[in-house]
């Protein structure tokens, strides 16, 4: 399992990096695994405020329809748009071009609920 040890991770198995304030967020190659092929993916408009542990979108595989869970708090301010004509993205790169929204965080100390790469490989690993 890939899993870079300088993002912070969710238990609803999304990623995090932080630069500047702004937060990227996308789901790990462990949960794209698990959902096998994707074949749409809904994601917040830009401009919109989306909540911490709050459904925002969602992900739509051959096997299952997953709710997308922001994992901060804050304000899109960009989204990836190659995913609407090619969700697939995420199955090959999960990590760099499978990114699914960029946003501006408007409560910074929420990173500190965040799991570190070991704790994530823990829960998964169980």
């Amino acid at each position: 399992m890939h899993l870079p040890e300088d993002l912070y991770y969710t238990e609803s198995h999304e990623w995090i990096s932080i630069q500047d304030g702004i937060a990227t967020i996308g789901i790990t190659d462990f949960a794209q695994s698990e959902l096998g092929e994707i074949v749409f993916v809904e994601l917040p408009e830009v401009g919109t405020k989306v909540s911490a542990d709050e459904p925002c979108g969602s992900i739509e595989a051959v096997k299952a329809v997953e709710d997308l869970i922001a994992p901060l708090s804050g304000t899109v301010e960009e989204k990836n748009v190659d995913l609407e004509d090619s969700p697939e993205i995420i199955n090959e790169s999960a990590f760099e071009e499978g990114w699914l929204f960029k946003i501006r965080m408007s409560a910074p100390e929420e990173v500190e609920k965040l799991m570190s790469a070991l704790d994530y490989r823990r829960m998964v690993e169980g």
